[in-house]
Formats: structure tokens, sequence, C-alpha cells
């Protein structure tokens, strides 16, 4: 089984401040720090860091391609999927305050350039049973959707940023919805977890749902059974890529056939370590400091 992720791929500049700006305030930041990002980027990074099989596939601009590309390359993630078109590639504006939380302004650059024959072309080395996970910071995601369906191609979707976009897209076509309960409340109207996923199972009963909770945890669900599971708790210093690094964990943990509490318990422990590290890509864990933590922390 082979796992494609058609994403985005980001330059992000990070700024450390004291709190979030408001709106009509000016302030001083205290640090600058630029690196690697995009959830498209952080996620294939976070898949082949928990041991899974990875390409990715996407857009940069000429200017970026080399750091792009070279710190998916350094992480084991397959690049031969990456186009370099001119313009800019996508970049992100991260404010993280002193209690490690963040806001993000994101740019499409050339994210937003993703044409349908190069969905084509990168599909044709796809298979029934292969797993494509898709992010909304592409452009060409209802495309892409209904060719990988076609192929018999499991899909995880992560909707995030949720947006009009979402209301054209064939969501019954997604094998596994991966999302917060920000976006939950944004699809459904629901702010309680739990209608979150009544609300998305009435309306797609076939589909797998995890909803990550923050520091309430996290749970999955499907028509036959749910599962919770806490947080490992540890000192937040930024939560940039808490989201992706869990994403990629469970979907790794899925493609290797992990039994589901095994998934969420590796998936949290991920997410526990990245959010005690500054940074997006740089925060997420090997494998083997996943399995050290759990050993450390479950005794």
């Amino acid at each position: 089984m082979k796992i494609l992720n058609f994403g985005s791929l980001n330059v992000d500049y990070v700024y450390g401040v004291e709190h979030l700006v408001l709106p009509g305030e000016t302030i001083s930041s205290n640090k600058l720090t630029i690196t690697t990002g995009g959830k498209g980027l952080n996620q294939s990074i976070a898949l082949a860091k928990a041991g899974a099989k990875t390409f990715h596939a996407g857009a940069v601009g000429k200017a970026d391609s080399s750091m792009l590309k070279g710190v998916l390359d350094s992480n084991g993630v397959n690049t031969d999927y990456i186009e370099i078109l001119t313009g800019s590639s996508g970049h992100a504006i991260i404010q993280v305050d002193m209690n490690g939380q963040n806001s993000i302004v994101l740019y499409g650059g050339t994210n937003q350039q993703i044409e349908e024959e190069f969905v084509d072309r990168v599909l044709e080395n796809f298979s029934t049973g292969d797993i494509v996970l898709l992010q909304n910071e592409i452009s060409s995601i209802k495309y892409i959707m209904e060719m990988a369906y076609k192929k018999g191609m499991k899909i995880y979707f992560n909707p995030s940023p949720a947006n009009r976009k979402l209301q054209e897209y064939p969501i019954n076509y997604v094998d596994t919805l991966m999302l917060n309960e920000v976006e939950g409340e944004q699809l459904t109207g629901e702010s309680n977890p739990d209608h979150i996923l009544d609300s998305l199972l009435e309306k797609y009963s076939e589909m797998k749902i995890m909803l990550t909770l923050g520091e309430r945890g996290s749970t999955y669900a499907d028509k036959d059974r749910r599962e919770y599971q806490k947080i490992y708790k540890s000192v937040v210093v930024d939560t940039t890529a808490a989201g992706d690094t869990f994403t990629g964990y469970f979907i790794a943990s899925a493609a290797k056939a992990m039994d589901i509490k095994a998934s969420l318990k590796y998936s949290s422990a991920a997410a526990s370590i990245a959010v005690s590290r500054l940074g997006a890509a740089c925060s997420i864990p090997s494998f083997k400091e996943v399995e050290e933590f759990i050993i450390a922390h479950d005794k």
C-alpha cells in the first residue's frame, strides 16, 4: 500500500509575540524564524516519521524549491511528483504567543496552481487500495477526489481551512474525515463533540471520523464504535503542527492495520511531543521517540 499526500507546500514566517495581535493593533515581535511548512508538507513528514511509505504531490516556486523539496527528501518522503512552477510558493505568516497558541495567515501561491492534467499524471502511478490524503490548501481538490474514487483509492480528508469550497466537494467519497472541533462545528453547526459526530454519521453513515479536541483529547467514530483518547500532558511551546502530527501518525497507524486504540495512543503521544517544541515540520517526532515517550508516560 502506498500513501499519496496531494498537499500544500509553504514557507513559514513564524513571529514570536507576547500576545496574538488584535484588530487595529500594532505590536513588536521578539523573534522571527523562517522555516518550511504547510499542512501538506507537515503531514507528509509525520507520515514518513511514523514509518509509512509516503509520496508527496504538489507545486512550488523555483526560488523555494530546493528548501521545500529538500526537507521532504531528508525526512524520507518521495518528491517525484512535485512540480516547479513560475510564481511564488505558498507561504504562511504565523504568530506564536507566550503560551504557545498561534494565529495563521495563508497565501496560496503555487498551491493554487494544481491543474487537472497534473493530477491525472500523478494518479497514473497509484491504484486501488492505495491511500490519498488531502487538505483544503490546494486547488483541484474536487477533481482529485473524483479521480481517486474512480481508481478505488481510500480518501483521507482534512477539511482545513474550512470554507465555502467544502460545499463543492463530493464528501461522500471520503473514507476517513480528519478534523478538529472548530472545523466540525463549521461543517455541522454543532459545538458538542458527540453532536458533531452524530450529525456527520447521520449524513455519511459509512464514513470514519477522527475528531481532535485539543486539550480534551480525541475521539474516533464510525457507525459501529467510538473510541476516546485523552492527551499526554506536556509543556506547550508551539501548537502549530500538533494537528498535522496527529493526522500523519493516525493514517500511518491505519496503514499498518494497527488497532484503533493503539493508533489513537501513538497519534496523541506524537502530537504531545510536537507541541513541546518550537516550529512546525521540525517539531514532529520520530516513531522511536514516540515509543519511548509512551513507555515513559504509561508507567
